[in-house]
């Protein structure tokens, strides 16, 4: 199947789409022109018009009139009462009803007076004019389209640069040479982060390799893991990439009479895959960040105020659940920054799997003495989680058949970030029988535990 470049579709259509818009000037340009002479004709016509008459009012000669009004835009014809005729304006050319003439009667004091002037305009000078600036907005529009395809062409090949160095790291990678990097300029896009991300991670299998023989099994292991990983990880961005693509192409392919309607719901779709395409990029970010080791900036927090803020947001983003909390204000040592993606990814998570009906508790408890964990424990009332699931849940990029699965949005990522902001904090979390927490639950259970201050 032949297929055209995604450079050579950009370019073409950035160019055909700019080629009609200079077109479309040009055409406005030259049309406006064309009004601004007639409106310029009749003025001329008429300050012409009013200097004959004051002339002949004054009872100037006609030779001195026609010596006045005659100019090289406008020519002139008088005529005496007598049948004497001045002027460079020829009778047959006067009575040409294509051009712009004005004929005026003379009254003043001598051979003036009952005269008849007939005022011209130089039509083939402006037509000259008109057709030189026609020529000139057409080679302009030309030389304007070319340079804009050119710089587009470079242009959008120097744009998919990344995409290129990305395939060919993805073979050098399936082909076992891990040496190579794609050290990304930026990490503020998309492209940028996803790039850093494998960055990362191809960094810790590298260090991984450099350990001892004795962790020679565990360092194949894990590049076997993280092969598998990223494998996941480029079939989960296959979506929303895809769908970016093919909206954007849709867009682009959209003829200008388009409905706005059409077209800004075709938008709004481009929005949210850019936004599912980032979050998901987001997550490996986090996860390639807890494998190199989180840096955490701990302070003290208090877990009911910050649970209770959480609670608050998420009961603005979900009036249909209920949300309790219990228990008594507790402070740890932590991030709170990573405390609360720990929260929102838990009560978000509930909430889904509930389908936003229902209630959601969070209870923190302190431990029965000063050494003891904290422990933060989020119940539900959803479906719950099978038991031979409850660890599985925490796998990387891990949807479960059941009916807590009904995520079109979701990364899977969620349950395992949360798991390792967890125990980068010296802590953990799990997922727990229901009936560990009392006879009344019946949904899902996750308990976060925290060392004390």
């Amino acid at each position: 199947m032949k297929t055209v470049s995604l450079r050579g579709r950009v370019t073409l259509t950035a160019a055909l789409v700019s080629g009609i818009v200079l077109v479309l000037v040009a055409v406005s340009v030259h049309a406006l022109f064309g009004l601004v002479v007639t409106r310029s004709e009749n003025t001329v016509l008429t300050d012409r018009a009013q200097l004959a008459r004051q002339l002949a009012h004054d009872g100037v000669t006609p030779e001195d009139l026609v010596t006045r009004v005659d100019t090289r835009s406008v020519r002139v014809r008088l005529v005496l009462a007598d049948g004497r005729s001045f002027g460079s304006l020829d009778h047959r050319l006067a009575e040409d009803s294509t051009t712009k003439t004005r004929l005026i009667r003379l009254a003043g004091s001598g051979a003036i007076d009952d005269s008849r002037l007939t005022l011209q305009i130089d039509t083939p000078l402006l037509a000259r004019v008109q057709s030189r600036l026609g020529f000139l907005l057409a080679l302009a529009t030309t030389g304007a389209i070319v340079a804009i395809s050119l710089a587009l062409w470079f242009s959008v090949r120097r744009a998919l640069e990344p995409l290129d160095a990305m395939t060919r790291l993805a073979r050098d990678i399936a082909h076992g040479h891990l040496g190579r990097r794609l050290e990304p300029s930026r990490t503020d896009t998309e492209l940028g982060r996803t790039a850093a991300a494998f960055d990362e991670m191809l960094d810790a299998l590298e260090g991984a390799l450099r350990d001892t023989a004795a962790a020679e099994s565990r360092a194949r292991a894990s590049e076997q893991q993280i092969r598998a990983f990223v494998g996941d990880a480029a079939h989960e961005l296959r979506t929303p990439i895809t769908g970016v693509r093919s909206l954007a192409e849709a867009v682009l392919q959209q003829p200008t009479d388009t409905d706005p309607e059409d077209r800004q719901r075709m938008l709004l779709l481009l929005v949210r895959e850019t936004r599912r395409a980032g979050r998901l990029v987001d997550d490996l970010l986090d996860l390639a960040r807890i494998d190199a080791g989180l840096q955490l900036r701990r302070e003290p927090v208090d877990l009911r105020a910050l649970a209770a803020t959480q609670l608050d947001r998420m009961r603005m983003l979900h009036p249909d659940t209920e949300f309790h909390l219990t228990g008594d204000p507790v402070t740890v040592s932590a991030d709170p920054e990573r405390l609360t993606q720990i929260l929102t990814n838990l009560l978000a998570n509930a909430c889904q799997a509930m389908h936003d009906q229902g209630s959601i508790t969070v209870d923190i408890r302190s431990g029965a003495t000063a050494s003891e964990p904290v422990a933060v424990t989020v119940t539900d009332t959803g479906p719950g989680i099978p038991a031979e699931a409850r660890e599985r849940v925490f796998d990387r990029l891990v949807r479960l058949d059941s009916a807590r699965d009904h995520r079109p949005d979701g990364s899977g990522l969620g349950l395992a970030i949360a798991r390792g902001l967890a125990r980068a904090h010296s802590g953990d979390l799990v997922c727990l029988a229901p009936e560990a927490c009392g006879s009344e639950v019946t949904g899902a259970v996750f308990r976060l535990t925290l060392p004390p201050v």
